[in-house]
């Protein structure tokens, strides 16, 4: 391998002189572009200064690699089907160190910087927290330094556009790689066969003694797209691979010139559709075969690459867990353990105790969800068609495990059935989180709360079984990204009153505390919540067509749209706010806009339909004149990260109100406090930390707990009484069922209205009255603004321990064993 010395440099891209950097970027104009300035445009500078950024990156990406192979440093592989990377341009400027350099270059062009950074696609590689803690994840990596792969899929469409018609939810396809994506590196080496379907023979015919050989009946090819991740400070630079998918042969041309010109496509397009749209629908059977081909294809493709790369350095896998720690981020790559184990087994001679062994000490799993649909099953039968040999090999690790069970564990039936890899409750299928669990040699939950529920509830028997395994690594967010970047006016203040130091130690934010009281810092910090209010107002104002006063509170839920996060209960309070501003104008009422923003799955039906009534409700309400001045309800389309960066400065409320017990952890929590919101929520996920973190009184913690929801559960609910009980939710729930917010279709909402009264699985009705409660409490403390800046200033200061670099580095020590 090459040494440093040896690998081309040009002293230009070292050169943080504007002028030299300008002429860096006519060279890239020229050259890459093929253009000059007299017809350039916009979308032109944008490409030659990320172009400039990502040459800029390469030198130290390349040392990376070469100090770790040198150095033969235990390497990460953090495996996720998500990856909401969003825009690159701004944070890997930051990192780098060059805002301001090429915003002075670009403006000798007569280029305006902020103005091309706006037009970068925002990657659509994920859907909501999962992949968006997997973008910090990969940032952090580069920052505290351990070497790391991410693995995902390059989608072309990823999730969904979404937009609203009629305040429905209509998606279309997101068209973020149209123009191609000047980040990513095509690595057309790295490319691997992926086999699905065929058989599996029983060969006795070899020289190194019988073996199974699978026989796929269909086979694709996974070419790599590599994307450097920049740390803080450029110190390290990170690989994100993302799998394409493409057929062995593009086209049939026996089939083409016979005149089946559609059919000759065939394979091309089956091998299209795996890399096209993030989450395709599985409730039919063909969206079921699709989603498990997905998580097969970039899990064997993970772990090809990673198996070449070991042992192209080390000529043997006997030392693969001291090398190599595979992260697999939730379920979705839980095929992970059956793959790796095939591998091992069948292409490299390894006997099954072998395998079994260094498979587990090998794999770590996060889980980041107790529900039931989150944490994935297939049909036993779609399984074996698709992976007969997966198949195999898990049958046999559950035999391994069950007879290890009952005779080392002596478990009794109804531990044995939970702990089994396939369940028998009806339909034969195949538990993947069972599976995940029993190949690593760490489970970690993501708060501490959940860590606790995942050995009282879905894990407690394997649990019983494994009593070391499960540990709590509580999520964490990127600063530079969800304070430095989308909050530039805040890092200026915090800069300017407590020094730099908190860039490159977050926990010297705490510094801010001396000043929570500083009339003159309260007002600059006032000062640029409003300035960043009236950004947020703009972006409303062009999305929606809606006016928002930004000396209003923002209150702001923005997250996947799901009946657990309980968008529902917020719009049914707005409801009952309404009526009661109408009741009593005599009133001193808090100026209050409730902002919405979040995406539905696409057969989601009653999460569609929330988003339709949080239109509808802000319809009504929006266009009374005896309620707006005092109350507005919006809903932002299609939520995204650069759409985030915008929302979350300009919170001063934040809704973290999920039934207690199903939030894992959340890390929207966390990014509006760490910019100055106050947090209303449950003692659910991560918000348990927060108040430990923050203090008690300076968050708004309301209703049941996860304990509390689980006995309501258990005994005999009657949500019945709940409702009649509180003349207030009765009101706002008839209201909305008999079509008061929409007279088009008056039985529109009776269904979703009607579960409340039914079974209230998600605790709207009893939750209720005390949220109303909480809120009347949010809007005291807005009306002594003094109070309510000191509590978002203290806000800011503590939160400096919900740093992805803290939860990186409890990984590297803890499951890694990654020294930094």
């Amino acid at each position: 391998m090459n040494s440093l010395a040896e690998i081309p440099t040009n002293p230009l891209l070292r050169s943080d002189d504007p002028e030299d950097l300008a002429r860096e970027i006519l060279r890239r104009l020229t050259y890459r572009i093929g253009k000059n300035v007299a017809v350039a445009n916009d979308n032109d500078w944008l490409e030659c200064t990320i172009l400039l950024i990502r040459d800029r990156a390469v030198e130290t990406w390349m040392a990376s690699t070469k100090n770790t192979y040198e150095k033969q440093n235990k390497r990460v592989y953090y495996l996720s089907l998500e990856f909401l990377i969003g825009r690159l341009m701004r944070d890997a400027a930051s990192n780098l160190g060059l805002t301001e350099p090429l915003r002075a270059a670009l403006a000798t062009l007569n280029v305006d910087y902020d103005v091309i950074a706006e037009l970068e696609a925002d990657a659509a590689l994920g859907n909501g927290g999962l992949g968006r803690l997997a973008a910090c994840f990969m940032e952090s990596m580069a920052t505290v330094g351990v070497p790391a792969y991410g693995y995902g899929i390059r989608y072309r469409h990823g999730l969904f556009r979404q937009e609203i018609r009629e305040g429905q939810q209509q998606e279309y396809p997101e068209t973020w790689l149209e123009h191609g994506n000047p980040w990513e590196f095509d690595r057309r080496e790295s490319a691997y066969e992926v086999g699905f379907g065929g058989w599996v023979d029983y060969d006795e015919t070899g020289d190194e003694g019988a073996k199974f050989v699978w026989k796929p009946g269909e086979k694709v090819k996974a070419t790599a797209y590599d994307t450097p991740i920049v740390g803080w400070r450029a110190h390290r630079v990170n690989t994100l691979r993302l799998w394409n998918a493409e057929p062995l042969d593009p086209i049939r041309l026996d089939a083409f010139n016979a005149g089946d010109h559609i059919g000759s496509l065939h394979e091309s397009n089956r091998a299209d559709a795996l890399t096209r749209v993030l989450y395709p629908a599985d409730a039919s059977p063909s969206g079921q075969e699709l989603r498990l081909r997905q998580e097969y294809f970039f899990s064997s493709a993970s772990l090809q690459d990673i198996l070449r790369r070991h042992k192209q350095q080390y000529g043997t896998f006997d030392n693969l867990s001291e090398k190599v720690a595979i992260q697999l981020n939730d379920t979705h790559p839980a095929v992970c353990v059956a793959e790796l184990m095939r591998l091992l087994i069948d292409v490299h001679g390894y006997d099954f105790a072998e395998a079994w062994k260094m498979t587990q000490a090998t794999i770590g799993y996060t889980n980041h969800t107790l529900l039931p649909e989150a944490l994935e099953s297939w049909p036993l039968p779609l399984f074996e068609r698709m992976l007969p040999r997966n198949m195999q090999i898990i049958y046999e690790i559950n035999a391994f495990i069950l007879r290890a069970a009952r005779k080392d564990h002596n478990l009794d039936d109804h531990a044995i059935r939970n702990i089994s890899l396939i369940d028998e409750s009806g339909e034969r299928r195949v538990r993947m989180g069972n599976l995940a669990f029993a190949g690593a040699h760490s489970i970690n939950g993501v708060s501490a709360l959940h860590t606790d529920l995942m050995k009282q509830t879905v894990f407690h028997d394997l649990h019983r079984m494994f009593p070391d395994r499960i540990n709590a690594k509580t999520n964490g967010i990127t600063p530079r990204r969800w304070l430095v970047q989308c909050n530039p006016g805040l890092t200026a203040l915090i800069r300017d009153t407590i020094g730099p130091d908190f860039l490159d130690n977050i926990d010297a934010l705490r510094g801010l505390e001396a000043h929570a009281d500083d009339a003159a810092f309260q007002e600059a910090f006032a000062k640029v919540k409003y300035d960043n209010k009236v950004r947020l107002a703009k972006l409303v104002r062009e999305r929606v067509g809606v006016r928002l006063d930004p000396s209003a509170l923002f209150d702001i839920q923005i997250k996947r749209i799901h009946e657990y996060k309980r968008q529902l209960l917020n719009i049914i309070e707005a409801v009952s706010l309404y009526d009661q501003i109408r009741s009593h104008p005599e009133r001193d009422w808090t100026p209050r806009v409730k902002i919405f923003a979040g995406k539905a799955a696409p057969s989601y039906h009653n999460a569609k339909l929330i988003i339709q009534l949080a239109n509808d409700v802000g319809k009504v309400i929006n266009s009374n004149p005896s309620v707006r001045d005092v109350l507005k309800v919006v809903f932002v389309p299609n939520y995204n990260v650069s759409a985030a960066e915008i929302l979350v400065p300009a919170a001063d409320l934040s809704e973290q109100i999920s039934t207690a017990g199903m939030e894992a952890s959340g890390t929207g929590n966390m990014k509006f406090a760490l910019n100055g919101a106050l947090t209303i929520g449950t003692l659910d996920g991560a918000n348990v930390e927060m108040l430990e973190h923050v203090g008690a009184e300076n968050i708004v913690i309301f209703g049941k707990k996860a304990d509390e929801v689980a006995a309501i559960r258990a005994g005999h609910y009657n949500p019945r009484e709940i409702i009649a009980a509180s003349p207030e939710l009765a009101q706002a729930l008839e209201a909305i069922s008999s079509g008061v917010f929409s007279p088009d279709d008056p039985h529109r909402y009776r269904d979703l209205i009607g579960g409340l009264y039914e079974h209230d699985w998600f605790m709207a009705a009893t939750d209720f009255d005390a949220y109303t409660a909480a809120q009347r409490e949010v809007d005291s403390l807005w009306a002594d603004q003094g109070v309510w800046r000191h509590k978002a200033i203290l806000n800011t200061a503590r939160m400096g321990w919900f740093s992805s670099d803290r939860t990186i580095r409890e990984y590297s020590q803890d499951i890694w064993g990654v020294p930094l």
